[in-house]
């Protein structure tokens, strides 16, 4: 159970240095008599100290990333294995860092240390910073006396995780941009540049083509309804965010669809592969229990059929089932994967050989998105062409009928 400890505060301070000089600056503490404490083990006596004043209107912090998190993993486990004390290394580490925000949380989790609270306690205490797999390893590398090769393997972790999201981000970016930018191009001559060439139409009098009445007609829906077609679309995009922060099922759904999608599909079937192998490679190395492992894992997985499945491998597993067995049976994983775990627990190499299995996916899923893009740039330019040209022609086609009859 975790102790509840007092939030880190910053405090403004004016002392006396052991030599007689007078200084001043600025110090985090849990409380008041924490923070004067801290001032006399430096050799300052405090003069004065109170809570710095926060901004009037409260200065914007940057946001905590998954890269700060990953960093802040390396530094402390370089420090550890310096010889440098736990506590002493969230100092350095906290007033090194850019981020403010990533200053407050690692002096709030080094107050929480020094309260008294193992440093898996303090990292709970930050769930949205430091998921159940951190905290989980964290633990067991307190418990192990390993804790500076476990933050290591953590922030190793964490960076071929991140790299592997960065891909996938890519992957979907690309044409999820092309749509919107195709979308707004569109409105926009349908709203401003077309109602130009109708009014010239309506001028020269005669039928027009089938081919310009409709791109004409519509226009003038764009026109009249505007609001509504960007109000529905917009409406569209924060109903579907919504529901995937709401609803289980839609995610599934979701999660189901893209693993069918042709190309992506196969790039975030590899990435979750990748990623599967890459977490649980990296709870055996800690020592941790299968069973225990494949919980969390599956929490990490990203990709609920996947979570769903190896939920379902968890069960099988605790019943004395082989973890291969258990791959085989869920139809999710490639015989590849199936065969080298089977190897790997004949030798004892679990560990071992997921690794092996996440380096070779990751690699795949890098080369994949690379080909995606090459592959994208043919089909935007024919997508594009399709509907801007489509158009062009459309109010052409007119002044070409014009100049047959003259």
């Amino acid at each position: 159970m975790a102790k509840k400890t007092q939030a880190a505060t910053i405090y403004l301070w004016e002392g006396m240095s052991k030599q007689g000089k007078r200084s001043k600056g600025e110090i985090t503490g849990s409380s008041l008599a924490l923070a004067k404490a801290d001032l006399r083990r430096q050799g300052i006596t405090p003069l004065k100290v109170k809570k710095k004043p926060k901004p009037l209107f409260g200065a914007p912090k940057k946001k905590i990333t998954a890269s700060d998190i990953s960093i802040f993993s390396r530094q402390m486990a370089t420090m550890m294995s310096a010889g440098v004390p736990l506590v002493q290394s969230f100092e350095i580490v906290g007033k090194g860092h850019e981020n403010p925000s990533m200053q407050d949380l690692i002096m709030s989790v080094k107050a929480s240390v020094e309260g008294g609270s193992s440093l898996a306690e303090s990292l709970a205490q930050h769930p949205l910073h430091f998921d159940g797999l951190y905290v989980s390893l964290v633990h067991a590398g307190e418990q192990a006396g390993i804790l500076e090769t476990l933050l290591d393997k953590i922030a190793t972790y964490k960076e071929k995780v991140e790299a592997i999201k960065g891909k996938i981000k890519k992957a979907l970016f690309y044409p999820a941009a092309i749509i919107i930018v195709s979308f707004i191009i569109t409105a926009i001559l349908l709203i401003f540049v077309i109602p130009q060439f109708e009014a010239m139409f309506t001028s020269f009098g005669g039928d027009l083509p089938a081919m310009t009445q409709f791109v004409v007609y519509l226009s003038k829906v764009f026109q009249e309804w505007w609001w509504a077609i960007f109000a529905t679309f917009g409406g569209a995009i924060y109903g579907m965010a919504q529901l995937k922060k709401r609803s289980t099922k839609f995610n599934e759904l979701m999660d189901r669809v893209i693993l069918k999608l042709p190309i992506i599909g196969d790039i975030i079937t590899k990435a979750t592969i990748a990623r599967f192998a890459r977490t649980l490679s990296t709870m055996f190395a800690a020592g941790m229990p299968l069973v225990e492992a494949l919980e969390t894992v599956a929490h990490a997985s990203g990709n609920y059929v996947y979570t769903k499945a190896i939920m379902g491998m968890k069960d099988e597993v605790a019943t004395g089932q082989q973890i291969n067995v258990c791959m085989k049976e869920t139809g999710l994983f490639p015989n590849m994967v199936v065969q080298m775990l089977a190897i790997g627990e004949e030798t004892g190499s679990v560990d071992g050989m997921l690794a092996k299995v996440a380096d070779f996916y990751e690699e795949e899923v890098d080369n994949m998105v690379d080909g995606l893009s090459s592959l994208l740039e043919p089909i935007i330019m024919a997508v594009l062409g399709v509907l801007i040209g489509g158009m062009v022609i459309a109010m052409y086609l007119p002044i070409f009928k014009m100049g047959q009859v003259v």
